[in-house]
């Protein structure tokens, strides 16, 4: 490589109590060079990103940026350095605007040397350039999940950032979007741009990446040139083995658990309702939602699962109209298992442990509570089997669930679902944040859940997944509903049309 090394970490190594996260790993990054970055959750890629951020301080090694010592522990050093970085946990201000948001820490927002018209101008231009749609005067906590990942890219665009370490980037991209934001990174690239690409996709790290690392428990156990490896390859690296990928066959449909019959909801705070959807939940099949993040799956998502009701038109469960007051605890008494899009807001409680959250649905229940009284003997016994079977690398069953990578939180939420095994699963982004073993493993439960009768709803922006899985797929924009198409019956550009709006004007 002739061009000049801009960052070098050097034998990096923490802990947490006895956890070795990071074990002696060293990575060098060269102007214009893209590293992916790669490995199991929990194999300590965040961990390591978070120690170069400064939000972890080493407990062993040294940083190099731009020739230069990077104090420990020190983000605002790493910012004046020129690094950005968008974090897998958002860091941002649910009161604040999106444009406050990216300005915030970069002066006072009171400064009179703050133009905030020039700056609106410029992260609308960003936000075009990129494919990230996002209204700037917006409050954060009215946005989804999706949208926050896109504040958090302009964030480090803003800022001209020289490295930037991009976690997930594509997750809320249709693929037209995916492959124009690809296009800018390349000429970003060209003209000397370092980037940290880490990616659970493994044909958009082929795609982009120059170079991949590989971690394991800790360790670096790989360092290869994308030229010189495939996808399988790099995926038996991450697990240590091959990697077993579930079979697909079609879904015999039965009859409808779970109908929507042109139900319409109110926008809420700039987040598209839906628009007179109808949509048809059958046992025995996976009915998969394609779509960019914020085009109404929250909605969706709320109208299920009980935070909602329609303002016009009819849910039905079976044949019979849903309860005039239909509530979360309705859902669940209806047999209605739902895994949460934001796996920290409404999916987990922070302070809780791994026990109390895998029973937070059903401690109610036999075997977890006899004539009024918990028996936390059995709920710390399930919570073991679920730690178990579904891999939650974590202390044990009485550790603080935030303590947790975001994987493994997600992990611990799929098993107190599917181990509930409900009739209608409402599986909202189920293996975001996930490494690809994880990923098999979950869409083996999911077919295993339809195959024994359960109606799966699936919501995910990866078209892959809803592709791959899918008996059915719809697709969301603005809160309209496509008509369904059988597997097989439209491509991903074809679909990525309808997500973009161009189907539906066509439709019409």
């Amino acid at each position: 490589m002739s061009q000049p090394e801009v960052l070098r970490l050097d034998r990096i190594s923490k802990r947490f109590g006895a956890l070795l996260a990071n074990d002696d790993l060293s990575l060098a990054l060269r102007a214009g060079e893209v590293v992916a970055l790669l490995g199991e959750n929990g194999a300590g890629k965040t961990t390591l990103m978070n120690v170069l951020f400064g939000q972890y301080v080493a407990d062993g090694g040294t940083i190099t940026a731009f020739g230069q010592p990077l104090p420990p522990g020190n983000p605002r050093a790493a910012l004046a350095a020129g690094i950005g970085m968008v974090h897998q946990h958002f860091t941002l201000a649910d009161h604040l605007t999106v444009l406050e948001n990216i300005l915030l820490g970069t002066r006072s927002l009171w400064s009179l040397s703050l133009d905030l018209r020039a700056a609106r101008v410029r992260v609308v231009a960003l936000a075009d350039q990129f494919g990230l749609a996002v209204d700037p005067d917006a409050r954060v906590g009215s946005l989804s999940v999706g949208e926050r990942q896109r504040v958090e890219i302009l964030k480090a665009l803003y800022r001209d950032a020289r490295i930037l370490i991009l976690d997930e980037p594509t997750a809320v991209l249709t693929p037209q979007e995916a492959d124009a934001l690809f296009a800018t990174l390349r000429k970003m690239v060209a003209d000397g741009l370092s980037v940290i690409f880490i990616s659970h996709k493994l044909h958009e790290v082929m795609a982009i990446a120059d170079r991949c690392l590989v971690l394991r428990h800790g360790k670096m156990v790989g360092d290869v040139a994308t030229g010189h490896t495939s996808p399988d390859a790099l995926a038996a690296m991450m697990v240590g083995g091959e990697v077993q990928r579930p079979k697909v066959a079609v879904g015999v449909a039965g009859p409808a658990l779970m109908r929507l019959e042109a139900v319409t909801t109110p926008d809420r705070e700039g987040a598209p309702g839906l628009k007179a959807a109808t949509l048809s939940l059958h046992a025995g099949q996976i009915t998969g939602i394609a779509g960019v993040s914020g085009n109404g799956q929250a909605a969706l998502s709320d109208i299920l699962s009980g935070l909602a009701a329609p303002a016009s038109g009819r849910l039905l469960l079976g044949e019979a109209p849903a309860p005039a007051r239909w509530t979360p605890a309705g859902a669940l008494s209806a047999g209605v298992g739902r895994i949460p899009e934001d796996r920290h807001k409404t999916g987990t409680i922070a302070d809780f442990t791994l026990t109390e959250n895998a029973v937070l649905e059903t401690h109610a229940r036999a075997p977890f509570s006899r004539r009024g009284w918990m028996d936390w003997r059995a709920a710390a016994d399930h919570a073991r089997a679920i730690i178990t079977k579904y891999d939650v690398r974590c202390p044990g069953p009485e550790a603080r669930i935030r303590l947790l990578s975001g994987g493994n939180m997600q992990k611990l939420i799929l098993g107190r679902v599917l181990e509930a095994a409900p009739g209608v699963i409402l599986a909202n982004q189920p293996v975001r944040g996930l490494d690809i073993g994880a990923i098999a493993y979950v869409h083996g439960q999911l077919l295993a859940a339809r195959d024994r009768g359960a109606a799966v709803l699936l919501i995910s922006e990866d078209l892959d997944e809803v592709m791959q899985l899918s008996d059915v797929i719809h697709v969301m924009s603005e809160g309209r509903l496509s008509p369904p198409l059988p597997r097989g019956a439209a491509t991903m550009a074809e679909l990525g049309l309808w997500m973009a709006g161009e189907g539906f004007d066509h439709a019409a």
